[in-house]
């Protein structure tokens, strides 16, 4: 059964580990993610981004998919689906279609209108048992459009957010979505040390987890952040192994064009990546 990211984050943010939130793109990615999330015995968020939605056929389909996988798989690890980026229509609509967690993305809305729009996110989140995430300030890179500066939030605006009552809060310290530039500055610590105090026991979310160094990630964790997400690091392994199968020719050979053979080194290669990852996290038996 699907669960809301709360309890995972708040057991998370006071033990000192964060949990991994995997974007899911079709089939072979939930499988992959919930099977190592098992695997590991750790909590698990999959992600899903409004465009994702759109290519898996709609927010009922996942729905449907998931809480099929959770059944027939044995998944017994606590399982939060999450909404990634949404827009207060997206994230209406999740919260219809039967996910379990929302993230509404209002930081490019003046600070007035991002908090009316997620304050009325809260109240019909609040009453079915939902988790809300919201940001502030926008993280640089590109999220299915969502387009921002590596610009790093305002500690006091975090502050106004987090005091409404939403679950988890994503503040932009420097972080990117996607491929990290040559030039990038790194995390900027002293914002979210300063966020940290302000917002307590808030579960801190940092965006854009592909590409950071591993020191700097644990630094991160150790200040409070509780919910990392990633989803390029995940998109490329699977890339380059389905690369080198097709390159070694092993499609042509025999039934190799079979898409459960085709697809299946690929689907290896998240579940490796995640594995990584949760290792890295410290989510790791943690469930």
């Amino acid at each position: 059964m699907l669960v809301s990211a709360k309890e995972m984050l708040t057991k998370a943010k006071a033990g000192k580990y964060a949990v991994g939130q995997f974007n899911i793109n079709n089939l072979e990615w939930t499988k992959a993610v919930l099977l190592t999330a098992q695997e590991c015995n750790s909590p698990v968020i999959l992600g899903v981004s409004e465009g994702a939605g759109k290519y898996m056929a709609g927010y009922k389909t996942i729905v449907g998919m998931v809480n099929g996988m959770l059944q027939e798989l044995n998944i017994t690890v606590p399982v939060a689906l999450h909404l990634d980026h949404g827009s207060y229509e997206g994230a209406k609509k999740c919260i219809e279609a039967g996910f379990s967690s929302v993230m509404f993305d209002g930081s490019h809305y003046p600070i007035e209108e991002n908090i009316e729009k997620t304050k009325e996110l809260i109240s019909i989140a609040n009453a079915k048992g939902i988790s809300v995430e919201a940001e502030v300030g926008a993280i640089g890179g590109e999220e299915d459009g969502v387009i921002g500066n590596g610009e790093v939030a305002d500690p006091q605006e975090c502050k106004q957010i987090a005091d409404l009552g939403v679950t988890m809060l994503a503040a932009g310290i420097g972080n990117i979505h996607g491929k990290y530039p040559e030039n990038w500055a790194g995390l900027n610590f002293d914002v979210l040390a300063k966020i940290q105090e302000l917002t307590g026991e808030m579960p801190l979310v940092l965006h854009g987890g592909t590409g950071i160094p591993a020191e700097m990630i644990q630094k991160a964790i150790s200040l409070g952040v509780s919910k990392i997400n990633v989803n390029t690091e995940c998109q490329l392994s699977f890339a380059a192994a389905t690369r080198q199968y097709i390159e070694a020719g092993k499609d042509l050979q025999g039934k190799g064009f079979d898409p459960r053979k085709l697809l299946a080194p690929g689907f290896e290669a998240i579940k490796a990546t995640v594995k990584e990852k949760m290792e890295l996290f410290g989510s790791v038996n943690k469930a």
